[in-house]
């Protein structure tokens, strides 16, 4: 059987995108597969040897959800998907209805310059005078003004959304400008969604923009969605994505949701009359730092552009109440090999937030920062070092080891001079390569890998010093070290 593996778990599994397996079930494949990577054990399994909330296994293209379907033979061209989040569905042919209730399309009215506007529109018999009046009087959250809101905000203004509100509490820096086309040179260290608005007034100045830069957390979300027709999840990070489907869970407004890694995508839609919500599909975030964000492990630039594009013409159906739409279902996209897949989504009954019996009544019960793993107070706290001090202890020539666990294509934009390169999923059995009478440190992209490498090496029983670079490679970029006479 064929094993198709997802980019995010690549680096796991011998960093390839399919691998066929001599094997007749699914139970036994992955006996093969670990055998061959056995650093993905952790990875894949938790404690209790049960496979992580966070993967979803697809057997040809339907979800695998019944245990005993573990060891039943398969025929040997079966295809295994494995589908990790990157942050039972409504009936296929129930009929679709707009958002937009006919007594607010009604309250809308057109001038002569929007009538040749959106003449393109008009003219679609699915769309029309009444579906562009359904548009005009729609109000749309985006979350995040980054590389997936970028095209989601130019698609929803240029087509006549009546109301935007656009949620990031970023400013604009350079590294964005090669995927979030909204922003230009001259909009550096500004505002994201100051940039946003003022591309969008430059769209159509008709439109009611309103610019929202702050952070999401429990006690702003409601505020922020109330009165809103659905959101558009534009972000970047779990807690951000698990804050947003729960609290437009529980008030009753679908989500549009967007992903993106290197050269994949995901697009569903969450929270929409009685379908699932993003919980059933990812019960539970990975570890943290398991998984890079886009941020830490990259995109190619058309990717955002894509998945963006379908994100805001699945929002538009919706608004519009036509066409077939995500709802109960997952589009997957290989932008690497052109592939897609539609997957279903089921509606877990057990859910806690969507399920029959829901144990969570409001997002201030979750302590979100513990759900994604951002919490380590229990654990024994993890020292580090500033970039300041560590730059002065290499200066000095302090005996240290410093350990480099980010990907290769990192290490080929950023070296870091005289560190040994070891994954995170080899720490545990290459810690004999450590000298745990010296200061070892850690380092990562933005210092939060790190933190994970460190937790990992001490539940394997490493007892020497471990220290991580606060704020990682991104951090000490800037300092300049004596003896190399250049950047670090």
């Amino acid at each position: 059987m064929k094993i198709y593996i997802s980019a995010t778990l690549r680096k796991f599994l011998g960093s390839t995108p399919q691998v066929e397996i001599p094997a007749s079930s699914i139970r036994k494949a992955f006996a093969i597969l670990l055998d061959m990577h056995p650093e993905a054990q952790n990875v894949l399994y938790d404690e209790s040897k049960k496979l992580r909330d966070f993967i979803q296994v697809y057997i040809n293209g339907k979800k695998l959800v019944i245990d005993t379907l573990w060891d039943a033979e398969l025929p040997a061209d079966t295809e295994i998907l494995l589908l990790p989040a990157i942050a039972g569905g409504a009936p296929e042919d129930a009929p679709v209805e707009s958002l937009i209730s006919d007594e607010r399309r009604k309250a809308v009215s057109f001038d002569d310059s929007e009538v040749e506007r959106f003449g393109k529109h008009l003219m679609l018999k699915d769309i029309g005078v009444k579906g562009q009046k359904r548009i005009k009087a729609a109000k749309v959250v985006v979350a995040g003004v980054g590389a997936l809101g970028s095209p989601v905000i130019q698609y929803l203004a240029a087509a006549g959304v009546g109301t935007i509100k656009a949620i990031d509490f970023d400013d604009v820096a350079l590294y964005n400008l090669q995927s979030q086309v909204l922003h230009g040179t001259r909009d550096l260290k500004r505002p994201k969604v100051a940039s946003a608005k003022d591309k969008v007034k430059n769209i159509n100045k008709n439109i009611e923009f309103i610019a929202e830069k702050v952070k999401l957390d429990s006690s702003n979300i409601l505020e922020q969605i109330d009165g809103y027709d659905l959101v558009v999840d534009c972000t970047d990070n779990y807690k951000a994505r698990y804050l947003i489907n729960d609290a437009c869970a529980l008030h009753g407004i679908p989500v549009v949701f967007g992903a993106i890694y290197q050269f994949e995508g995901q697009v569903g839609i969450f929270n929409l009359d009685g379908g699932p919500c993003y919980r059933c599909q990812y019960p539970s975030p990975p570890p943290a730092g398991l998984i890079p964000s886009c941020s830490e492990g990259g995109a190619i630039s058309p990717l955002p552009g894509i998945v963006g594009s379908i994100q805001a013409n699945e929002a538009l159906k919706l608004i519009l109440g036509i066409g077939e739409h995500l709802n109960g279902k997952l589009l997957h996209i290989d932008s690497l090999y052109l592939t897609s897949r539609i997957l279903k989504v089921e509606r877990n009954r057990a859910c806690p937030i969507c399920g029959n019996t829901p144990t969570i009544t409001d997002v201030e019960e979750i302590d979100y920062d513990d759900l994604c793993g951002l919490k380590t107070e229990t654990e024994i706290p993890v020292e580090g070092f500033t970039p300041e001090e560590l730059a002065h202890k290499i200066e000095n020539g302090d005996p240290m080891t410093i350990v480099d666990v980010r990907e290769p294509h990192e290490r080929a934009i950023l070296r870091f001079p005289n560190a040994i390169v070891i994954p995170i999923g080899q720490l545990a059995r290459r810690q004999k390569e450590l000298d745990p009478n010296k200061d070892t440190v850690i380092i990562c992209k933005q210092g939060k890998r790190s933190v994970l490498a460190i937790n990992t090496l001490r539940e394997a029983g490493y007892t020497g010093p471990l220290y991580n670079l606060k704020g990682g490679i991104d951090a000490i970029k800037d300092i300049m070290f004596s003896h190399e006479g250049a950047w670090l």
